[in-house]
């Protein structure tokens, strides 16, 4: 019995399909790694912006535009900060709009893409708007409650809130729409 050509065509083989899973199944795995990693990322990303709008939102609302007992000094700082935070509105909003295919596509169903593309353009276009602060705010909260619920509640909440959230999104977006712009 002779063993030489049986290792001889097992080495043979084995070379061969190291050689050809190098060459053209890692790089699509890797590249696929890469592309699922940063969906992923840009989820994460898009969750932050998120909050990021609604704990805004909440200390413009929590915060006075100006108080009487206030020195010019404390009237400059509060001043200072809620125009920081209205940057902070424009910056995470203008990351949405601009990553939008990226998170958007990620998800498997046409309906959360939709959602998702919807709530990006229209939150922007609520922060270029003319309309006054406490609008854009009571429409950047209209909008972006139900998406971060749905988009990252826990599931059973979601399941329970869908209804109510379409519904929520769908009316404010009404309101929106339905609202005549300033006058030039």
């Amino acid at each position: 019995m002779n063993l030489a050509p049986t290792l001889l065509v097992a080495a043979a083989t084995a070379v061969v399909t190291a050689t050809a899973t190098g060459l053209f199944v890692t790089p699509r795995l890797d590249a696929r790694k890469k592309r699922i990693s940063e969906a992923h990322t840009a989820r994460d990303t898009f969750g932050t912006h998120l909050m990021t709008v609604l704990a805004t939102c909440s200390l413009l609302e929590q915060t006075p535009i100006d108080d009487p007992a206030w020195r010019p000094v404390l009237r400059d700082r509060i001043k200072g900060e809620r125009e920081r935070w209205l940057q902070q509105l424009d910056d995470a909003t203008r990351w949405m709009v601009d990553n939008v295919a990226v998170y958007a596509g990620s998800w498997p169903l046409q309906r959360h893409k939709d959602f998702a593309v919807s709530y990006a353009a229209s939150v922007r276009g609520v922060v270029l708007s003319e309309r006054e602060e406490a609008t854009k705010r009571a429409l950047l909260l209209g909008l972006t409650t139900p998406v971060q619920r749905q988009f990252f509640g826990f599931w059973w909440t979601r399941a329970r809130h869908f209804t109510s959230d379409q519904g929520s999104f769908a009316a404010t977006l009404a309101r929106l729409n339905s609202e005549e712009p300033p006058a030039p």
